[in-house]
């Protein structure tokens, strides 16, 4: 008979901890809040019949996502997958090209590089930003790539570096200044995914903003949601073009007539999923300070425990606070599931990171830098019970 698992007190600290900031209640991990227009915005979709790709909802929430963000224009697809891959072939991207990705990121930012032909080159994080580390890529690049005919070659592989491809990890913004200079120097395009930080910016400018195109994604899950659904967003009004192209199957406009010029792909959001996205961008601003507050409590409640340290947004940066997260010290690493079993048994939702990307099946051949800032923070990151409505 096996023994029984020792008790772990650092786990039992740290679910009194998040107890004493939700109450001994079930607490899932990032709940939706509906609580503006939401049900008058999706009965106006019913009532005039206009629930698919064409309706008043699709130009406002585009409208007033590229006023939102900065950007000079919104293109709504179906999900933040879709809005990379479109986004990642208008940078460029073609067949048999690489593309540098954080290996710590979800995977639809590694299969949106499959999707165009392309080969994910996985690199190394920062500890302060959870995002693509600057630093650490471009010494790798500066080591292992060459410039022919102004095209940036792995030395390696032999295949062209086309694009870098930064995610936000949790609504924290990465070193965007750093990263800008590497794809200046490297003349790689840079697409920024931006699926978790709506409402996140790096000095005073909101991510997503920086490349040549950015991503959203609004996801059930999301700071915001439209059920499902995702966003291009650019300042090239030419690039903005395309993506509405290529997202409405690359259809020429006319009253009756379908003829196609090229291949394109059925991205385009639904008018009642834009309703509810509508509804929810309205309501931003509030759950933002919701989960700036839910912050300040679980920093307090987190305050006397030396052995973990509370994910805070980087120096010069406002984040949105996707998902508030516990950063574990390397010398209780190993407590980690314990954490999550302890807290999962006791009904709090809590959840580790993503698995890194260069570890599953399809991505053991790709290229990558050495990565041990990522394996680190994989071994130590608790994401922590986020909603808005928990404030």
């Amino acid at each position: 008979m096996s023994a029984a698992p020792a008790q772990s007190p650092l786990a039992a600290a740290i679910l009194a901890s998040l107890q004493e900031v939700l109450g001994n209640r079930p607490v899932a991990l990032h709940e939706p809040v509906f609580a503006g227009e939401e049900w008058a915005y999706l009965k106006e979709c019913l009532d005039t019949t206009f629930v698919s790709s064409v309706g008043k909802f699709v130009d406002r929430f585009e409208a007033d996502l590229a006023s939102y963000t900065g950007a000079r224009h919104a293109v709504a697809v179906v999900n933040g997958t879709a809005a990379l891959h479109v986004a990642l072939l208008l940078a460029g991207v073609e067949p048999e090209d690489e593309v540098l990705v954080p290996t710590l990121t979800f995977v639809a930012t590694a299969n949106a590089i499959r999707y165009c032909g392309a080969t994910p080159h996985f690199v190394d994080s920062s500890e302060s930003t959870l995002g693509m580390c600057a630093t650490a890529l471009r010494a790798w690049l500066e080591a292992t790539t060459e410039r022919r005919s102004g095209i940036c070659v792995n030395r390696r592989t032999g295949r062209p570096i086309r694009a870098l491809l930064p995610m936000h990890t949790f609504g924290h913004s990465c070193d965007l200044e750093g990263l800008l200079g590497v794809s200046r120097d490297f003349g790689l395009a840079l697409v920024e995914d931006a699926a978790e930080s709506i409402g996140s910016y790096y000095h005073s400018q909101h991510t997503g903003t920086f490349g040549r195109l950015g991503t959203l994604s609004f996801n059930g899950n999301k700071t915001i949601t439209t059920g499902g659904g995702g966003a291009i967003i650019t300042s090239d009004a030419e690039l903005a073009r395309r993506a509405k192209h290529l997202t409405t199957t690359a259809k020429v406009p006319h009253r009756w007539e379908y003829v196609h010029d090229e291949v394109g792909f059925n991205y385009r959001l639904p008018n009642i999923n834009a309703a509810l996205g509508c509804a929810q961008l309205e309501q931003l601003p509030g759950f933002l300070m919701s989960k700036r507050r839910l912050f300040d409590r679980y920093a307090a409640a987190f305050r006397d425990q030396p052995s973990v340290c509370l994910m805070r947004e980087p120096a010069g940066c406002v984040s949105n606070y996707w998902l508030q997260t516990l950063v574990l010290d390397e010398a209780v690493a190993g407590e980690r599931d314990a954490v999550l079993a302890t807290t999962n048994a006791a009904g709090v939702m809590t959840r580790p990171a993503w698995g890194l990307m260069h570890r599953l099946a399809p991505n053991r051949a790709c290229p990558r830098a050495p990565t041990p800032v990522a394996e680190s923070l994989e071994r130590r990151i608790v994401n922590l019970p986020s909603s808005a409505g928990l404030a």
